[in-house]
C-alpha cells in the first residue's frame, strides 16, 4: 500500500475511494469549482460533508438547498459545511469559484441532508508548549450527531509545532477498542515570501500489531501542499509544521464498529508526554481562527 498520495493537477485535486485506498470505509474527494459552473455528485453507498476549503457555494440535495458562505483559505477561518446522505445526489455551484472538500464513509444508514453553522463549531486548542494546536471539531461524535459513520476535524498547527502528538492508534491491535481508517489531507500555508513549504508526518507499528496480524510501518514522510497521507493501521505521529510553514490537515475516520467513536490509544512510549503539559504554557498563536476569522497573536 502506498501511504502518500501526491495531488494531480487539474480540477479534481483528490479522487480516493475506498477501494482506491485499499481499505473499506473511508474516502476524500476534493474539487475546485469553475465559476457559475455547476458540478453534480452522487454520493452512492456513503455518506458525506460538504466542507468550503476557499470560497462559498451553494448546495442543492435531496430538495433541500444550502448556502455555504466559506472562507478566503483554511488559515482564515472556521467554515461552514453540510451532510448529505448515501443514496443521494446533490449539486455544486460556486459564482466566484471556490475549492471544496467532500471527505466521506461507506455506510448503511440513509440520513437527510442536514446544515451545519461555522459559530456551532467548537474550537479546541489541544496539547501545550510545542506541541500546541488548533482543533475545530466540525464533524465528531457528541458535536455533530447527523451521520452514520462519518467522523472529521479539521487541524491547524503554528509553523514548528508537533501535532497529532503523542502518537496514537486506533486499529485492531490491543489494547485498542475502537478501529478506524483514517486519512489525513494536508494544506500548508505558503512562505512570508511566498515560498512552497512543507512538514512530516510518521506512521510506525509496533510488536503487538506485528502479534495481531498487521503489516509493519515505519514511514516518515515530507509532505506537502494538497498531499493526502493514508492510516490503515498503526501509530501515527507527530505531524510536524515546519519553521515559516503553517499547517493544515483535514482528519477522515470511520470503522466497522457500531458507534461512531474517537478512542484512541498512545504509544506507551511516550503517553507520559501528556502529563508534562498541565506544567506548560500553551502557544500564544492558539486558537489560530474562529467562525468570525483569523485572531491576531
Amino acid at each position: 500500500m502506498t501511504l502518500v498520495r501526491p495531488a494531480p493537477a487539474g480540477p479534481v485535486v483528490v479522487d480516493l475511494t475506498p477501494a482506491d485506498a485499499g481499505w473499506e470505509w473511508t474516502g476524500l474527494r476534493v474539487l475546485r469549482l469553475a465559476a457559475g459552473a455547476p458540478t453534480t455528485v452522487r454520493t452512492g453507498d456513503s455518506e458525506l460533508f460538504v466542507l468550503p476549503l476557499s470560497g462559498s457555494l451553494e448546495v442543492r440535495a435531496e430538495g433541500r438547498e444550502f448556502g455555504l458562505e466559506g472562507r478566503d483559505s483554511v488559515f482564515s477561518r472556521v467554515t461552514d459545511f453540510c451532510y448529505v446522505g448515501r443514496d443521494s445526489e446533490l449539486t455544486l455551484v460556486s459564482q466566484e469559484g471556490a475549492e471544496v472538500a467532500l471527505p466521506s464513509s461507506r455506510c448503511e444508514r440513509a440520513l437527510p441532508p442536514a446544515y451545519g453553522a461555522a459559530e456551532d463549531v467548537p474550537v479546541e486548542v489541544r496539547g501545550a508548549g510545542p506541541a500546541t494546536r488548533q482543533v475545530a471539531n466540525f464533524g465528531i461524535p457528541g458535536v455533530w450527531d447527523h451521520a452514520d459513520k462519518l467522523v472529521c476535524c479539521e487541524l491547524l498547527t503554528p509553523d514548528g509545532n508537533w501535532s497529532s502528538y503523542p502518537p496514537h492508534k486506533h486499529d485492531a491491535s490491543e489494547p485498542c477498542r475502537v478501529v478506524n481508517e483514517e486519512i489525513y489531507y494536508y494544506r500548508i500555508h505558503a512562505g512570508a515570501d511566498g515560498s512552497s513549504g512543507f512538514g512530516y508526518h510518521t506512521t510506525y507499528t509496533g510488536p503487538e500489531h506485528e502479534a495481531a496480524g498487521l503489516a509493519a510501518l515505519d514511514e516518515t514522510h515530507r509532505v506537502r501542499d494538497h498531499d493526502v497521507v493514508l492510516v490503515p493501521h498503526g501509530y501515527h505521529g507527530p505531524c510536524v509544521a515546519a519553521p515559516g510553514y503553517e499547517m493544515y490537515y483535514l482528519n477522515v475516520m470511520a470503522g466497522p464498529g457500531a458507534e461512531r467513536e474517537l478512542a484512541f490509544c498512545d504509544d506507551p512510549d511516550h503517553g507520559w508526554v501528556r502529563d508534562t503539559w498541565a506544567d506548560l504554557t500553551t502557544d500564544p498563536r492558539c486558537p489560530m481562527t474562529s467562525a468570525a476569522g483569523r485572531r491576531e497573536s
